[in-house]
C-alpha cells in the first residue's frame, strides 16, 4: 500500500453515539503519532505490535473520559516484556491537539517468534487518572485476562467498571511517498452507556473467573449490545486503517441502522513533558552523597527520557534536597 500526502482524518479521534443503541464510541486513526512513539526506539516487532496496540488503545480510551490532564494505561508482566506504559494528555485548551507518548522495557534476550501477546506473561493492566494539582489521583487496576491487549482493556473495563467494552484495532506500516515506511493504525472502541445498576457480585466467564462484556451487560440492553458487536464484527482492517474510508463513511457502513451521531473530531499528536525541570525536581529527593554515586566520570549526572528520547546533562552541585552542598563534600 502506497499513501501519499497526509489526510484529513489522520491522526485524529472521533466520537460518535448510536442512539438506537445507547452505545457510545470513538473511531481512531494514528499515523504521525504512531511513527512518533515507535521511531524513538529500536524495538523487535513483537514489542512494536504490542506498543502499536497499546498506543491506540489510548487514544481511544483517553478521549472517553472527562480529563482534565492526564490519563495512563500500564501493563506490568513477569514475561519478557516487562512493561509498556502510555500517557494521553488532554488538549491545554479547545481545538489543540491532545499529545500521546508510549515505551516499553523488555529483555531482548527473552523475546521469542511466537506472537506478540505471548511476549506478554503473568501481571496486571493498570488505568490510571490524573485530574492536575489539588485532585487525587484514580487508579484501578486488574490482573491481565484475555488474548490481547484489547481483550486486556475490555477485561479492566468489566471487572472494575463493570461497562461492557468493545475493541476492534489494528496497525501495519504502509509505503508513503516521500518518507518510506510508515506506521498506519486505526481502530474502533464501543462502550455501553453508563447506567445506575447494582454491584456485580461473584465470578465471571473470563479467565480466572474474571468478568467479561457478557457478563455485565444487563438483560434489557443484551439485544442491543450483541447487535451492534455483530456489525463491528464485519469491519475490515482496510476500513480501520482508513487511507480510504473517512471515520464517518465506516460509521455509517457499519452501523447505519443504529442512527450514528458524531461529534467535534479531537487532534492527536506525538508529544512528551519532559523538561530540564522536571528532571530537576525528580532528583531533588536525593541527598548529596546520592548524587555522588550519580554523578559520571565526565563530573556531569545524565538522564533519559524513556518515551522521546531526551538526554540531559546536569552540573551535580545544583541538585538534590542538599543541592547548595558539593557532592564532593562527602556530607
Amino acid at each position: 500500500m502506497t499513501i501519499g500526502q497526509k489526510i484529513a482524518w489522520d491522526d485524529t479521534i472521533l466520537p460518535f453515539q448510536l442512539d438506537n443503541s445507547d452505545i457510545r464510541g470513538r473511531v481512531a486513526r494514528l499515523d504521525g503519532v504512531l511513527d512518533g512513539v515507535l521511531a524513538q526506539h529500536d524495538y523487535p516487532a513483537p514489542v512494536e505490535a504490542l506498543v502499536a496496540e497499546m498506543t491506540v488503545l489510548t487514544a481511544l480510551i483517553g478521549q472517553t473520559v472527562k480529563l482534565r490532564w492526564k490519563l495512563s494505561l500500564q501493563v506490568q508482566s513477569r514475561g519478557a516484556v516487562r512493561m509498556i506504559a502510555t500517557d494521553y494528555f488532554a488538549p491545554a485548551q479547545e481545538g489543540e491537539p491532545a499529545r500521546i507518548r508510549a515505551y516499553a522495557s523488555f529483555d531482548r534476550d527473552r523475546i521469542t517468534d511466537a506472537g506478540a501477546f505471548e511476549q506478554i506473561g503473568e501481571g496486571y493492566f493498570a488505568v490510571l487518572i490524573d485530574q492536575g494539582r489539588g485532585t487525587e489521583p484514580y487508579q484501578g487496576i486488574t490482573p491481565l485476562g484475555g488474548e490481547s491487549l484489547s481483550g486486556c482493556a475490555e477485561t479492566y473495563f468489566a471487572q472494575s467498571e463493570q461497562l461492557p467494552t468493545r475493541f476492534a484495532i489494528t496497525f501495519t506500516k504502509v509505503q508513503e511517498n516521500g518518507r518510506g515506511d510508515a506506521w498506519r493504525a486505526g481502530g474502533v472502541m464501543l462502550q455501553h452507556m453508563p447506567k445506575a445498576s447494582p454491584h456485580i457480585q461473584g465470578g465471571g466467564s473470563g479467565v480466572n473467573g474474571l468478568l467479561t462484556p457478557s457478563d455485565v451487560v444487563s438483560d434489557d440492553d443484551e439485544e442491543n449490545w450483541y447487535r451492534v458487536n455483530t456489525l463491528l464484527d464485519t469491519v475490515e482492517d482496510a476500513e480501520l486503517v482508513g487511507p480510504d474510508v473517512s471515520p464517518t463513511d465506516l460509521l455509517v457502513r457499519l452501523f447505519h441502522e443504529e442512527v450514528p451521531r458524531v461529534f467535534d473530531m479531537q487532534p492527536v499528536r506525538f508529544g512528551c513533558t519532559c523538561s530540564e525541570d522536571r528532571v530537576r525536581n525528580s532528583l531533588s529527593i536525593y541527598s548529596a552523597k546520592d548524587i555522588a554515586k550519580m554523578t559520571t566520570d565526565e563530573g556531569l549526572v545524565t538522564a533519559d527520557c524513556q518515551f522521546c528520547g531526551a538526554h540531559y546533562r546536569l552540573d551535580p552541585k545544583t541538585l538534590g534536597f542538599d543541592a547548595d552542598e558539593s557532592p564532593g563534600d562527602g556530607t
